[in-house]
């Protein structure tokens, strides 16, 4: 094996590679850094590992808190004299009610959350809470409107307030009902958005979480009021729905049904018929149903659908605040037809000092209602909420003008 020549396969490995270039020393201090670096990294991460850093490596700064003296003008309470350092830091029912800030806590009004209300600008109009224990009665469909013991009535007490009088007079005066509200979710989420608080909202009873739907309406500034639903003369071809306030031989539960729709949600100034042309027009199914509204302090709108309707004079002979829509802005469905009975609207506010008008809750209605309402300031003409509106009316137009046309399509 000593005199047999090395080939590529019996050659030891790494034996012929060539000598490194340099001195000796300086591949040691090459080695020695390197050495020493890999211990000052070794030594960092072990200090991050064993080190429990609160900032969490966070970016810190830091900054002065100084103490401010009261102002000279400010006039101690007896609760203030003593020491800041006996009272204690400010509790958070102090920090908000100086903030203006409304919490409603886990545990109280909403349960596993926590709710945070921003004030409203200063200036706007705020509706009475609802539902009021004063206004309300327990029963087997949910808490019902009543007459106070005070004298109060859901038709005053949930109104909304007409606000301070106009600098300018206003040239005529216009109040709207959009009814068809709580069925689509979408569209009513758009109505009460779109449309200015003044226009009063008219909820059917059948929709899912009407109660805090209507809420969320009031919160916004609008009056609400319930659709009640009534037998057409078309019916059952016809049907308004379940629990419809029917004539004839079924009259007699109408007071149970009537009490199934006004136990639906809370707040509510009071009702307007949905359908009804032949429940309205008969005054012996009527009487007991106005006499129950007039017992609980609503209010009656009639829709004016039917000629024949007695709802408003006969509410009026009761004693019950009523009104009947002068006219409807959207039997007829485009935008130019639309427009046009809007601007019919203010020729007859201006002739008539007021005019109640009504639409329903359709997408093409709301968007020409709200770009209508943007120029009514300077034509003078100002939105009233429907409560008010009678209170505008001369005594040869309460309750009776029927101005125009008015189809089954209004509030329905």
């Amino acid at each position: 094996m000593a005199g047999t020549p090395l080939t590529e396969l019996n050659r030891p490995l790494g034996q012929d590679r060539p000598a490194p270039a340099g001195k000796p020393w300086g591949r040691w201090l090459a080695s020695g850094a390197a050495g020493c670096v890999g211990t000052v990294i070794l030594g960092l991460v072990l200090v991050a590992a064993l080190r429990r850093d609160p900032d969490g490596g966070e970016p810190i700064a830091y900054a002065a808190i100084e103490k401010r003296a009261a102002p000279a003008s400010s006039v101690p309470s007896s609760a203030d004299t003593a020491p800041s350092a006996a009272r204690g830091p400010a509790s958070a029912a102090q920090l908000e009610n100086s903030a203006g800030v409304t919490v409603v806590r886990a545990g109280e009004d909403a349960p596993g959350a926590i709710i945070i209300t921003v004030p409203d600008e200063a200036g706007a109009i705020k509706l009475a809470p609802a539902p009021d224990n004063r206004l309300m009665e327990r029963s087997r469909y949910g808490l019902l409107p009543k007459l106070g013991p005070d004298g109060a009535t859901p038709a005053k007490i949930y109104a909304r307030p007409l606000g301070p009088e106009p600098s300018v007079k206003p040239a005529g005066r216009i109040a709207l009902l959009v009814g068809g509200l709580g069925i689509s979710q979408t569209g009513t989420a758009d109505a009460i958005a779109r449309l200015p608080g003044p226009v009063s909202l008219a909820f059917a009873p059948y929709g899912t979480e009407l109660e805090r739907t209507v809420q969320r309406a009031r919160s916004e500034g609008h009056e609400v009021f319930l659709q009640l639903p009534m037998e057409p003369f078309d019916y059952p071809d016809n049907d308004p729905g379940p629990h419809t306030l029917l004539t004839g031989p079924k009259a007699p539960d109408n007071i149970d049904k009537l009490h199934w729709s006004l136990g639906r949600f809370t707040g509510y100034v009071g009702i307007v018929n949905f359908l009804g042309g032949r429940l309205t027009s008969d005054e012996s199914a009527l009487s007991p149903i106005l006499r129950e509204l007039a017992g609980r302090g609503l209010m009656v709108i009639d829709d004016g659908s039917s000629p024949r309707s007695l709802l408003a004079s006969s509410a009026t002979r009761a004693q019950i605040p009523a009104l009947k829509i002068d006219r409807v802005i959207d039997a007829v469905t485009r935008s130019e037809a639309i427009d046009k009975e809007l601007a019919t609207l203010e020729t007859l506010a201006r002739d008539q000092g007021v005019v109640v008008a009504a639409a329903s809750a359709l997408p093409v209605s709301i968007e020409r209602i709200n770009r209508w309402a943007q120029s009514l300031e300077a034509k003078k003409i100002a939105l009233v909420p429907v409560s008010a509106a009678r209170g505008f009316r001369s005594p040869k137009t309460t309750g009776t003008v029927t101005t125009g046309s008015v189809s089954a399509g209004s509030l329905r």
